[in-house]
């Protein structure tokens, strides 16, 4: 928020941060896109870019992808979503009617002619369309994160195809149990068990008698 004069006193005026293209997120069982703004044990608080609404998703429900780390398949390797925004906004071409499939088709075979169209279906090509509306509508720069040279633990990447089945969760866990070995048992010479020592008893002393004085005669 920042603070201004003028002639008449003091007033504040509210500084909008611009949203980063890393913290977009598209949720399962909802449509459009949202900000990632907390995440939670138990899910995240996410907010639309369509109406700007706040919401809190349970991950019981709902899973998380990161638009930056979603792929899309190709004749060759698979690049990354942002590559073909990019050749979207290089190409100039207007977007096509999300709603017809052949124009669809016909715009991606000129804007990414080596996307694999066997593997990335119509629904694809129309979810592509409509995130790069919204992302244009909300001024948002798609730029990668940079990665670290160094880091301190290795994490597994999860990342979604578009053409594959959406990834139900964005992390993955993997518990591998190690079998220990068991204990070898001491082994005795020649493989006899090892003799017991015989308990022995020591012979208990009995207390010598007292002899009694005798009785003087009268």
């Amino acid at each position: 928020m920042l603070i201004k004069a003028n002639n008449f006193g003091l007033y504040c005026t509210a500084k909008i941060q611009k949203m980063e293209y890393n913290r977009i997120v598209a949720v399962t069982g909802l449509p459009h896109l949202y900000e990632l703004l907390t995440s939670k044990t138990d899910g995240a608080i996410v907010r639309s870019l369509e109406d700007k609404t706040s919401r809190f998703v349970s991950s019981r429900i709902h899973n998380l992808s990161h638009l930056e780390s979603i792929e899309v398949f190709t004749t060759d390797e698979n690049v990354n979503l942002a590559d073909v925004f990019h050749a979207m906004k290089n190409s100039g071409d207007a977007l096509p009617d999300s709603k017809d499939d052949k124009a669809l088709r016909s715009y991606f075979e000129k804007v990414y002619p080596t996307m694999d169209f066997e593997r990335v279906y119509a629904s694809d090509l129309k979810k592509m369309v409509k995130w790069y509306e919204v992302l244009q509508k909300n001024d948002i720069e798609i730029k990668l994160t940079e990665q670290p040279e160094e880091v301190d633990k290795v994490e597994e990447e999860v990342t979604t195809v578009l053409g594959e089945e959406e990834t139900e969760k964005v992390e993955k866990t993997e518990k591998e149990e190690t079998k220990k070995p068991k204990a070898k048992k001491p082994e005795t010479k020649a493989g006899k068990p090892a003799a017991k020592k015989a308990a022995t008893k020591t012979p208990v002393k009995k207390a010598p008698k007292k002899s009694g004085q005798k009785k003087k005669e009268g």
